[in-house]
């Protein structure tokens, strides 16, 4: 069998008891990595070692992306909407996706377009960091936009 060092040194075709001796004296394992190949392949390595750190990497989290929500209204103050702006940024920058909310109280709903010039402003804004996944659209007395990170 071909077997392969603890350190990734070549030792060649050499017989089974050989190589078992060398693991044996390495104080390690001698495990089979490629059992089809001619002649089969081994390595000498910490088998328990190698099952630990395989483990622990498959148990590794990716990001699950997350809709966060900014909601506004129509008389928000500038100062609050950069606020806000700055949440988005930091929610895009991080993998998740933004839901911009502009809602309308009472006789805001006579004034739907300074709700969309808001949502405007605010979608100028984040277009540096985001791609546009639904435009502004009226839902009862909300107007949604969800954007995605780019």
């Amino acid at each position: 069998m071909r077997v392969i060092g603890p350190d990734g040194t070549q030792y060649g075709v050499i017989p089974t008891d050989e190589a078992l001796n060398r693991a044996r004296d390495a104080g390690l394992d001698l495990v089979e990595v490629a059992p089809t190949e001619k002649p089969p392949v081994c390595r000498i390595m910490d088998f328990g070692k190698y099952k630990y750190e395989k483990s622990k990497k498959s148990g590794q989290k990716t990001h699950q992306t997350k809709t966060k929500e900014i909601r506004l209204r129509p008389k928000t103050g500038e100062h609050d909407i950069d606020t806000k702006v700055r949440q988005a940024i930091g929610f895009l920058k991080n993998k998740d996706k933004v839901q911009v909310s502009v809602i309308f109280r009472g006789r805001e709903m006579a004034h739907v377009d300074e709700g969309r010039r808001v949502m405007e402003n605010v979608l100028q804004v984040l277009a540096e960091y985001s791609k546009v996944e639904q435009p502004p659209l009226q839902q009862g007395k909300k107007m949604i936009a969800m954007v995605a990170p780019k």
